[in-house]
């Protein structure tokens, strides 16, 4: 029976904990339709994930396995500010851009868009992240609302889309001063020696020859 990616994505819980083994969501959703996946991989889905993906795959109702986590109740990142040093590595871990804050400024976590994840927790240098319960005793998919997960969808594929522009655009600002570095490469050097700024030239060159394939296969067809 084929078995659609896409349906599959749309059963899971959308919190991209990773827990299942793969990057996010997509990724375990696309392993599932391959076959390459059990549907007992997703512990913030629960029993009732297990009972959806049954559903579409035609599998039979298997137990959560415990080797990727247990079912519990909905977690939400909390962020101690006596403790926060703004190092924004929290910022850069978090899948739905949940956590705002700057360089050397205090964090904060908006608990709306926290999927509890916990990929923040191990990044923190001084431990100033813990996980609070705010479900109770409700755990899975009775702890996190339909509503909650499409929300967590849209704003992780909004990150992933973010963070490719800011990609895209480092890139271009350091192509564009390995450019003007190789435009005037005597200016940019302590070097006077020929032989050596004729090898630097070369370095400089190549690089830009790499970045420069690297974005052309990146580039959909028909698009500059």
């Amino acid at each position: 029976m084929a078995i659609d990616a896409a349906a599959l994505l749309a059963a899971l819980p959308q919190t991209q904990c990773t827990r299942c083994g793969y990057p996010d969501c997509a990724g375990y959703a696309q392993a599932l339709a391959a076959g390459e996946a059990g549907i007992d991989q997703c512990p913030p889905g629960g029993a009732e994930g297990v009972a959806r993906l049954a559903r579409l795959t035609g599998r039979p109702v298997i137990p959560l396995n415990p080797a990727f986590g247990t079912e519990g109740p909905r977690h939400v990142a909390v962020i101690d500010e006596d403790w926060c040093i703004g190092c924004t590595l929290c910022i850069a871990a978090c899948p739905t851009d949940a956590i705002l804050g700057a360089n050397k400024r205090m964090h904060t976590v908006v608990e709306d868009w926290c999927t509890g994840c916990d990929l923040c927790l191990p990044v923190c240098p001084v431990d100033c992240i813990a996980m609070v319960n705010v479900s109770g005793t409700a755990t899975g998919w009775a702890a996190w609302p339909q509503a909650l997960a499409d929300q967590a969808r849209q704003r992780h594929a909004d990150s992933q889309q973010r963070r490719a522009r800011a990609a895209v655009a480092q890139e271009a600002r350091l192509e564009a001063k390995a450019q003007a570095k190789l435009e005037d490469l005597a200016a940019h050097s302590r070097h006077t020696d020929p032989q050596i700024l004729a090898q630097k030239r070369a370095v400089v060159e190549a690089a830009l020859a790499r970045a420069r394939a690297k974005r052309a296969a990146a580039t959909p067809p028909g698009e500059s």
